[in-house]
């Protein structure tokens, strides 16, 4: 069902391309006023002080991001990161922490980062602050270290520090990344009323951001009805970033109606649609093979001061290929080139997939050859999408050939490639190729153990018998042209 709030009215019945076109026109018009928006509140270094009453500026940041890049390099097994910050003990300050906070929860070093969170409380500059443990539950949460986050919030509490608003906003977060969804929902709703009745806390455009893309992603309309409703009675105006994350949400979950609903909403708050707003709109469309409406929306981003951008041919070219029309794929293609894009390894892996659906394998092997000999370097993402190609199209003797081909030149695969070439060999009843497979995951040092074998051919399925007792089968022939690489 749509939304219905209120003193909005947000039902939008079936558009044909025409009233389409009026209604996206009536919601894209630079003429209109800007309604006054509340920014999103975005951590910057530059708000962080080394000590009180300093603020780093911008060039003092640069240096400070390149001061981190060095530090991230000297730790190692043999030079233990707190050895290494003790080194430069006189230089690191808060600004540098949280950006090695921000670094090593990148690369999954979260208790790494609770080492770098040790060694500042030592120091003597140190001053127990919200934003450290703000940012702090933030990586944890992201990490699904749902514990741990809510251990800092304790901790923080401990020390005498005040939690604010952000951190509350960090904490909701953490609890939305664990892995029960509908006990995450709750307890961000229960952190979301405990800081409605709060005096110097109150819930912020950021807060009512997150929730309502969680509710949207769960595809619970009342709940999204219910916190609209909420923002609309509050001092805090929606931005942007609301209604492109709630219809980013419904729009991959296919409810369409509902993602209209809130484009509508956008419009009686006079809030300018963005690129990521013309992008999502025409990659939701594209999936549900709504392709009036996408081309409508991609002739409004035309017409607009933004412009396209390489996500929005990728997803145009990646949608009419699985709609088997490879000629309106080829088109964007072209117009992409002809607009002066440089492809990249997403739109050649987009063009190579395109073709893999629609039965033209040769094209796909061209299109990956190109990349191959243009001399761009080979992302296994790349290598996964071409043999998928060839799986999908039966031609599991193809796959093979390709794997030995780039393993020759030093790419190694990953446990994704070997998991959607076990899963078609298997298919295809090729018992060689699956004992050849296993053999070279052994050399890789990837373990057929129980979640690998979940994940290739679903829980249902049953473990492989031992290499022993495979037979070998005759291959069916296929095409054997080498592939250029």
């Amino acid at each position: 069902m749509p939304l219905n709030l209120s003193h909005h009215s947000l039902q939008l019945s079936a558009l044909n391309s025409s009233s389409f076109a009026l209604h996206f026109s009536q919601i894209y018009n630079p003429n209109l006023p800007w309604r006054p928006q509340e920014n999103l509140h975005k951590f910057r270094i530059s708000c962080v002080s080394s000590r009180p009453g300093k603020l780093v500026h911008s060039s003092d940041e640069s240096q400070a991001e390149e001061f981190v890049r060095d530090l991230m390099r000297s730790f190692s097994d043999k030079q233990p990161l707190v050895r290494t910050l003790n080194k430069y003990v006189r230089i690191i300050r808060t600004e540098h922490c949280f950006l090695l906070f921000e670094e090593l929860g990148k690369r999954d070093k979260w208790l790494q980062c609770l080492e770098v969170f040790r060694w500042m409380q030592k120091q003597r500059w140190y001053v127990a602050d919200s934003g450290i443990y703000s940012k702090l539950i933030s990586v944890m949460g992201k990490k699904g270290q749902t514990r741990m986050a809510m251990w800092l919030f304790s901790e923080m509490r401990n020390s005498g520090c005040r939690p604010d608003t952000s951190v509350y906003n960090a904490l909701i977060t953490a609890h939305l990344h664990s892995k029960d969804k509908a006990k995450a929902l709750l307890k961000a709703l229960a952190y979301f009323e405990k800081i409605k009745g709060m005096e110097r806390c109150k819930p912020n455009v950021v807060t009512y951001n997150i929730l309502l893309r969680a509710f949207a992603k769960a595809g619970n309309v009342s709940q999204v009805n219910a916190l609209f409703k909420d923002l609309d009675e509050s001092v805090i105006s929606p931005d942007i970033y609301t209604f492109n994350g709630v219809m980013d949400a419904y729009g991959k979950n296919g409810m369409i109606r509902e993602m209209e609903s809130v484009l509508s909403l956008m419009k009686s708050y006079q809030c300018k649609p963005d690129i990521i707003t013309f992008n999502l709109l025409i990659d939701s469309y594209g999936k549900k093979q709504a392709f009036d409406k996408m081309e409508q929306v991609f002739k409004s981003l035309l017409n607009s001061k933004a412009k396209p951008t390489l996500p929005t041919f990728n997803s145009m070219i990646m949608n009419y290929g699985k709609a088997r029309q490879k000629e309106k794929a080829e088109g964007v293609f072209q117009k992409m080139i002809k607009m002066k894009y440089t492809p990249s390894f997403i739109t050649y892996e987009c063009l190579i997939m395109m073709h893999g659906y629609c039965d033209s394998v040769s094209k796909a092997r061209d299109t990956f050859n190109d990349m191959v000999e243009s001399g761009k370097e080979v992302k296994i993402s790349t290598l996964n999408v071409m043999l998928d190609v060839y799986c999908r199209n039966g031609l599991p003797l193809e796959a093979d050939l390709l794997l030995e081909t780039v393993r020759s030149i030093g790419i190694l695969p990953n446990s994704s490639t070997y998991k959607l070439l076990y899963k078609a060999y298997t298919k295809a009843n090729m018992k060689e190729l699956v004992q050849k497979l296993l053999k070279h995951m052994d050399r890789d040092g990837i373990i057929p153990n129980k979640r690998f074998f979940q994940e290739a051919l679903g829980p249902s399925k049953s473990l492989p018998a031992s290499s022993n007792s495979a037979a070998p089968t005759t291959a069916p022939s296929g095409p054997q042209n080498p592939v250029k690489i």
